[in-house]
């Protein structure tokens, strides 16, 4: 149905898919200036953090910073992520993707086998000395030959094992916890804000040096997301105004509910080959169940 669609409605892509590419998401200017930050922070190293509630976007800000970074000359970058994101490859100066694996909530033996995948070192998972010291060889190589510290790039780290975060702390550290070895930036909800103020996880606080936080979006932010990706899609009269505008009203200021929103409308419209994708699609596909009428 995919082709269909796109062909049906003169679409590059699915404006409204989990999957739109990195470069068509909107990058507010909140976004632009913690991309601007990480993109200094990486010369030094240490932790970044974005925060915010379910749907308010931290995925995807994660994927611009990740498209920033790969116009970085020979920047080594790697992704924890509940989602797979597709095969992996290394950011450097022919390549434009990010090593990604999932599940960032794993047990430090796991955790050990997703960092040797992610930077492309064999190790052994349940030997924590062997394996943090190949992982410090490699970091500290990378360093010297391009002066930048490699990127960690970890979405939901609030469903990450204490031990996993703290065993990070301590891999990143070197020379009396006076050098970083890697850019740590944690994506999360007020679940890991709250874990940080733990006294296990305190170090990792007090290390944090750059911070963007998502609040929940305005109806015009919505609209400004949709009409961008609807731009960047190839067809800006997919939706009437009427509709951007209702969508964009009862979307609770929550991005990946509105995208839910217009994707199953998008599917309606499609299966029923409809030309307008309008308010009238709108109702009837959400429209509530009649109540049975009392005899």
């Amino acid at each position: 149905m995919n082709k269909k669609l796109l062909n049906l409605y003169g679409l590059k892509f699915n404006p409204f898919a989990q999957n739109v590419p990195a470069a068509a998401l909107l990058a507010t200017p909140a976004i632009e200036n913690f991309c601007w930050r990480i993109e200094q922070q990486i010369g030094e190293g240490g932790f970044a953090l974005t925060t915010g509630d379910p749907g308010s976007g931290k995925s995807a800000a994660l994927r611009i910073l990740a498209e920033r970074l790969s116009a970085v000359r020979d920047l080594c970058v790697g992704l924890l992520t509940r989602l797979r994101l597709g095969e992996a490859a290394r950011i450097d100066h022919t390549s434009r993707l990010c090593r990604g694996v999932a599940r960032p909530q794993a047990n430090l033996a796991d955790f050990y086998r997703e960092l040797g995948h992610l930077f492309g070192v064999p190790l052994s998972p349940h030997n924590r000395w062997n394996s943090s010291k190949v992982l410090r060889e490699k970091w500290l190589t990378h360093i010297d030959a391009s002066v930048h510290r490699p990127v960690l790039l970890v979405d939901e780290a609030q469903e990450m094992n204490a031990s996993v975060l703290s065993e990070l702390r301590l891999l990143a550290s070197a020379e009396l916890d006076s050098r970083s070895l890697l850019t740590i930036i944690l994506a999360g909800d007020q679940r890991l804000l709250s874990r940080l103020e733990e006294l296990d996880l305190l170090p990792i606080a007090s290390r944090i040096r750059s911070r963007l936080r998502l609040e929940t979006h305005s109806p015009k932010q919505l609209h400004d997301c949709l009409t961008h990706l609807l731009k960047a899609a190839g067809n800006t009269q997919l939706l009437t105004p009427s509709l951007l505008t209702t969508l964009c009203e009862h979307a609770a200021g929550n991005l990946r509910l509105l995208m839910n929103l217009a994707n199953d409308l998008l599917a309606a419209a499609c299966h029923q080959e409809r030309e307008l994708i309008d308010e009238k699609l709108y109702f009837e596909v959400f429209a509530l169940d009649p109540k049975p009428k009392k005899s």
